[in-house]
């Protein structure tokens, strides 16, 4: 039956009932699952349901004389409201630095304040740069209200502030909401209350992350996937995370690195109506996936901007190819030397190509070896002409 995104919403926040492996007996989960996951096509209403699920947990105002609880004290969210607190006074008319502000509101005041409290600006700082660059440098003024970036040049000086790019300023929010992400599990991990650095995470219940991979290219998104999903290993409270995105390499990461999490693919009706519909594997198994990989594969080979995880999606196209026509192992669709080539994709497609190891780029023959199996796939095996076709 569809729903409304406030009953999608009722839905996430309600306990499971799933199947036990090892007797195959129906038993009730008494908790809501650790990790839900969540993908959708952009324009689904992901934002949308991170409100409504905001709204259900932490509702604004329940009357005159009856005590409430402030939502960030029980969900902690980044979605597109949080992106639009911070924004950019140029002041033209002085030319003085372009500075980024931070919106006041009771959600930035406590962010910030936790973050000044916890002494978190270097580790801010630290991961800002891992993604963006080495050499760019974020300066929080001393009331938290704004910061302003330079470029090191090496020396004692730096560059007159700057603006930063787009994109670069979305990673930087989101290096601020990871890093006290990072401090509210650490604290929470502490199991008596009274031996935690703070008191003020206790009655947290959430934390809701829509999108954070928009301005990322393909290999920092996996590197992003890679430490959230040990960053929510880590925890050993009773917190809850909900992630939805519409990507489906970060899909695929954390689907992957997660061992205890519920699989969903979020889906909206013409009459404006949705369902959440529970998908059990990665993309490859639950979505219509192959032809953007193959279509991802075939802009980096055009491009020449083949990398070593374009190796894991050729390889995901082997395997979803083999299932569907049947053959026991994805080894056997390749051509000439079969092992000879199994040995390279297996060399690119280890686990290390998604930890936090640096990639090295793969040499001119690797990169033409994704080309010529590429190339071997489409051309002998009609599935995927039929699958375009029937697209």
């Amino acid at each position: 039956m569809n729903k409304t995104l406030k009953q999608i919403a009722e839905q996430l926040n309600a306990p499971r009932t799933v199947k036990n492996k090892k007797t195959t007996e129906v038993e009730v989960v008494t908790q809501v699952p650790k990790v839900q996951l969540i993908y959708a096509f952009n324009g689904t209403g992901k934002t949308r349901l991170s409100r409504e699920f905001k709204q259900l947990v932490a509702p604004k105002g329940n009357g005159e004389g009856e005590e409430t609880i402030s939502p960030r004290e029980k969900i902690l969210y980044y979605n597109a409201f949080t992106e639009d607190l911070f924004y950019w006074d140029n002041d033209l008319e002085e030319d003085a630095a372009p500075r980024l502000k931070i919106q006041p509101n009771t959600y930035t005041d406590w962010l910030l304040t936790l973050l000044k409290d916890l002494g978190q600006d270097a580790n801010i700082v630290k991961y800002f740069q891992h993604f963006a660059n080495d050499k760019l440098t974020p300066h929080f003024s001393e009331d938290y209200a704004e910061v302003t970036f330079t470029l090191e040049r090496g020396d004692d000086k730096g560059t007159e502030p700057l603006k930063i790019s787009k994109g670069e300023e979305s990673n930087f929010i989101w290096s601020v909401f990871y890093t006290l992400l990072d401090q509210v599990i650490t604290i929470l991990n502490v199991a008596e209350p009274e031996n935690r650095e703070s008191r003020q995470f206790e009655q947290l219940e959430y934390v809701f992350i829509d999108d954070p991979v928009s301005s990322l290219d393909e290999n920092h998104l996996i590197e992003l996937a890679v430490n959230l999903a040990g960053l929510i290993k880590s925890s050993k409270s009773n917190l809850k995370f909900i992630i939805t995105t519409h990507s489906p390499l970060f899909y695929n990461v954390l689907y992957n690195e997660l061992n205890s999490k519920a699989c969903y693919l979020l889906e909206r009706f013409e009459d404006g109506t949705f369902a959440l519909l529970d998908k059990h594997g990665d993309s490859n198994k639950s979505f219509s996936y192959h032809l953007y990989l193959k279509q991802t594969l075939e802009k980096a080979i055009a491009e020449n901007t083949v990398q070593k995880y374009h190796f894991t999606l050729l390889r995901n196209l082997y395997e979803k190819t083999a299932s569907f026509l049947g053959y026991p192992k994805w080894s056997e669709l390749l051509p000439g030397d079969k092992q000879a080539y199994l040995n390279r994709i297996i060399q690119f497609t280890s686990h290390s190509t998604l930890s936090n190891e640096a990639v090295a780029e793969p040499s001119d023959p690797e990169k033409k070896t994704v080309g010529f199996l590429l190339n071997h796939l489409v051309s002998n095996y009609g599935f995927w002409q039929q699958e375009e076709q029937n697209g």
